[in-house]
């Protein structure tokens, strides 16, 4: 299962004492050839974090050999010593695996603004090397933070496998990716392949988790190709499959959103263009008000319609449909069925908004406002 479930891959998930909790908080992913191609998108936020500065130099030529992620600390807003501790980490792990640290990527999880500490960084490495094997079950586990369970997937293609692992509970929301993300496949691919499969992938499913409208200053999604199953696949093959990936680990964030009680898919459709579709779907995802309705199962429709509103989307206000879970309470913006026919108690919540446009949809995936959500990131650093 997930990252070790193709061949060429090796990962090692140990305690380094890094987490209050306790538990697993750190782990290597190794590719172990023959080819070390890679790939990644950052967060967009002009905050970030020292891996991500350090990462962003790394795939530079594509070529990857291992990835490092701990929980525990985002090594962000930690100045010269938190870059110093990056550094060193991507260094030890190079001289354990025997190979350049310029090719080894660095993810970090956790609080802002607190020093990670460099002695435990460096155990958890030596540990981690040393427990390299079939481990992906592990490695998992090892990234989560407010995670309540971990995120796997994995999808054979014709001769080939891609598995993947994610975590994320909060601040999810788009800018090239959202959360920590390490993907990996035995397909035989250039870096350069791996981009494009990459950004179509990414720009359909994690850049269109907006969950509570937080872009993190970590976020990084990674994929490495080892070319050990000697296979080559047609790159748009392995794009649609890497996007089913993608899309399952999406939805699985979703589902595990900080405090959630709905999950909530919002189809924009007859839009003039893609752009309109997404940027109605997202405005309608980060209204506080809306949300705050679906945890109360409040079929308030009016907040759709006043979220849309807002954005700059060629559209009638006065000419557009609104369904909710296969009732359409609003026609032509004006009341249809009764709201009392919604039914808003099971978990996924269906929101389908007709513009009346044009041809284009996009589907944005996002959560309800609650109590409990507010109560966790009240109390995240206590």
């Amino acid at each position: 299962m997930s990252v070790t479930a193709a061949q060429g891959f090796d990962a090692g998930a140990v305690s380094a004492g890094l987490k209050a909790s306790g538990g697993l908080d750190f782990t290597i992913v190794a590719n172990r050839g023959p080819r070390q191609a890679a790939a990644a998108v950052f967060t967009s936020n002009r905050a970030k974090a020292n891996p991500i500065i350090w990462s962003q130099q790394v795939i530079a030529d594509g070529e990857v050999a291992a990835i490092v992620l701990n929980s525990g600390g985002a090594n962000c807003f930690t100045g010269a010593q938190g870059f110093q501790v990056t550094h060193s980490t991507a260094e030890a792990v190079a001289e354990a695996l025997g190979v350049s640290a310029g090719d080894v990527l660095v993810c970090s999880t956790g609080l802002i603004g607190e020093q990670l500490p460099l002695e435990k960084m460096l155990a958890g490495v030596a540990a981690s090397a040393a427990d390299l094997g079939d481990h992906g079950v592990a490695a998992s586990e090892a990234i989560m933070t407010t995670d309540s369970r971990p995120k796997r997937a994995v999808r054979e293609g014709n001769g080939y496998t891609i598995g993947g692992m994610a975590k994320g509970a909060g601040m999810l929301a788009p800018g090239l990716a959202t959360m920590l993300v390490v993907i990996t496949t035995d397909a035989d691919l250039p870096s350069a392949d791996l981009d494009t499969a990459l950004r179509a992938a990414t720009r359909v499913s994690f850049d269109r988790l907006d969950s509570d409208g937080c872009m993190s200053t970590n976020d990084q999604v990674s994929l490495l190709a080892s070319g050990a199953s000697g296979v080559v696949p047609d790159v748009t093959e392995f794009t649609a499959l890497l996007t089913s990936l993608c899309e399952d680990l999406a939805e699985q964030l979703q589902g595990d959103a900080e405090g959630a009680s709905h999950d909530i898919r919002i189809e924009v459709l007859g839009a003039a263009s893609e752009a309109d579709a997404v940027e109605v779907g997202r405005s309608v995802a980060r209204n506080n008000l809306f949300k705050a309705a679906v945890f109360g199962n409040d079929p308030n429709w009016g907040r759709v319609l006043a979220a849309i509103g807002t954005t700059s989307a060629t559209f009638d206000p006065y000419d557009v449909d609104v369904s909710m879970n296969g009732v359409r309470v609003c026609h032509a913006g004006a009341p249809d069925r009764p709201r009392s026919e919604v039914d808003l108690t099971p978990r996924r919540v269906d929101v389908l908004i007709d513009l009346r446009s044009g041809d284009s949809t996009a589907t944005i995936l996002t959560n309800d406002l609650t109590h409990d959500y507010v109560h966790e990131n009240s109390a995240y650093s206590s």
